[in-house]
């Protein structure tokens, strides 16, 4: 008998069925729940899905922006996936992957403010996949802040100095893989979102600086699907956790899970000029006092403020953590920088 000229049928490929779910149209498709997010993350970080599948995942989930179950069973994949023994238990998640372009990064002394004042301050982040903005990584090294790239010396960091800085590609290779493709793929990717909500080192609260209003419940809602105890989100200047001190701030909390709502005023009347060129020479001359400029102030200050309200939720109101990082600025150690 003669073999059959008819051509084999190939079998599906595993991830086809997460691309599917997001792509059979207006009314076919649909989100995923939380544990279909996390097995998809799983396939993606272990390597088991083709490129053009990535792209297709990617795109479709940016195109139907994402839900908070989503973000939630990616983190858990991506916490899933890292080899962590850290005996150190930050106070304070910070999250850095938007980059600067209007103003200078004030928030890099706002965590500075506050590891000097013997706060663990854990930032994380990835830099270069945007042309044009100035990134902390960058920052951080021109000012000589501590930089590591394992777990072990984020714990000795935050020993010796209360303070620490670890990139995306030191804990999550593909993850920084992904983001980089922000130039090939002309749009930011889902990673630019999970990415903030990592918390990799488990700290006692997370902060979040957003860029789109409305992704501020979206992420809010993940934390408290994640389990985070204390979490706030705010839209920061550009996207990172900065305060824009000539603007009310709506900040989405989710405390011992439960989701709460506050807005804190303006802290000037009249809104300032934009800077025309950013000179990252004025954070060290700032800190120092050798530079004046009341809206970096206010915008370390009021930032400050707004991580320690997240931190003593339950002690401090916002005026007097207002009054507490004013003080604390005015009795920083200007010999630091």
């Amino acid at each position: 008998m003669s073999k059959s000229n008819f051509p084999v049928e190939r079998d599906e490929h595993p991830f086809a069925q997460y691309v599917r779910i997001l792509g059979k149209g207006r009314r076919g498709s649909r989100s995923f729940t939380q544990d279909e997010a996390r097995e998809s993350m799983s396939m993606i970080l272990e390597g088991k899905v083709e490129d053009v599948q990535l792209g297709a995942f990617l795109m479709l989930l940016r195109v139907k922006e994402e839900s908070a179950e989503e973000i939630a069973g990616f983190v858990q994949a991506v916490k899933q996936h890292l080899s962590i023994e850290n005996s150190v238990t930050p106070d304070l998640d910070w999250s850095s992957y938007a980059g600067k372009r209007r103003h200078l990064p004030w928030f890099i002394l706002s965590a500075l403010l506050l590891s000097d004042n013997k706060y663990k301050v854990f930032m994380h982040g990835a830099s270069g996949h945007t042309v044009g903005r100035i990134y902390t990584e960058n920052v951080l090294n021109y000012l000589k802040l501590p930089i590591v790239n394992n777990f072990t010396d984020a714990d000795k960091a935050l020993t010796d100095n209360s303070f620490c800085y670890m990139p995306l590609s030191s804990f999550s290779p593909k993850l920084h893989d992904i983001i980089q493709l922000r130039d090939t793929l002309g749009l930011r990717s889902p990673v630019h979102s999970l990415a903030r909500l990592i918390n990799p080192m488990n700290s006692a609260s997370v902060v979040q600086g957003i860029f789109h209003p409305g992704y501020n419940p979206v992420h809010q809602v993940a934390g408290q699907l994640l389990g985070y105890q204390n979490l706030a989100v705010i839209k920061g200047e550009g996207g990172e956790i900065e305060r824009n001190p000539d603007s009310k701030v709506e900040v989405r909390s989710s405390i011992n899970n439960q989701l709460i709502e506050e807005t804190w005023p303006p802290l000037f009347s009249q809104r300032h000029v934009r800077p025309d060129e950013l000179d990252i020479n004025l954070l060290p001359a700032l800190w120092s006092g050798k530079h004046q400029d009341e809206y970096a102030e206010m915008a370390v200050i009021g930032t400050a403020a707004f991580a320690l309200r997240l931190m003593h939720h339950d002690q401090k109101s916002q005026t007097e953590c207002l009054a507490w990082a004013t003080e604390l600025w005015n009795q920083r150690n200007k010999s630091l920088l």
